[in-house]
């Protein structure tokens, strides 16, 4: 990996738990030129940064019909204003940790489980795997109680 790719992984937060990728969190100050792809090849919902200097021209094209099996639901979050802490549980709903995105972060939520508590009035786009199967493929659990919250990042 050379440096300046080196610097580039610094900035995004890859949160994760037994060696297992829960979420990514690109900072809103992320800014590195060029295409910057920061999930595997083989992720189910890819997370690219596109970053190109005005007259820059992307070739048109279209995307070839392929077939392919999504098993999980990955969800990618965009605060367009606010402030929200993220709450991270592995697959038998203990909580882990907190994050706290703010006004321009992303965050790719890529697997375990998930709570939010907003800070801050907020305004999310929100980009996830579909086709939506309604509030059935939800497992709902109870949050983490306020003493246990341990923010990081």
């Amino acid at each position: 990996m050379d440096r300046e790719r080196e610097r580039s992984e610094a900035m995004v937060q890859r949160v994760t738990h037994n060696d297992r990728l829960l979420a990514i969190i690109v900072p809103r100050d992320f800014g590195e030129p060029g295409v910057n792809f920061i999930t595997a090849d083989d992720a189910t919902l890819q997370l690219g940064l596109l970053n190109h200097p005005k007259s820059k021209i992307i070739q048109p094209h279209a995307h070839k019909v392929r077939p392919r099996e999504v098993t999980v639901t990955q969800e990618v979050l965009f605060l367009r204003k606010g402030k929200l802490r993220v709450d991270f549980y592995d697959d038998d709903e203990t909580y882990l940790e907190s994050r706290i995105l703010e006004q321009g972060d992303t965050i790719l939520l890529v697997s375990g489980g998930h709570g939010f508590e907003v800070l801050e009035d907020v305004d999310i786009i929100e980009v996830k795997t579909g086709p939506y199967l309604g509030e059935d493929e939800k497992k709902r659990f109870g949050p983490a109680r306020p003493a246990h919250l341990k923010i990081t990042g």
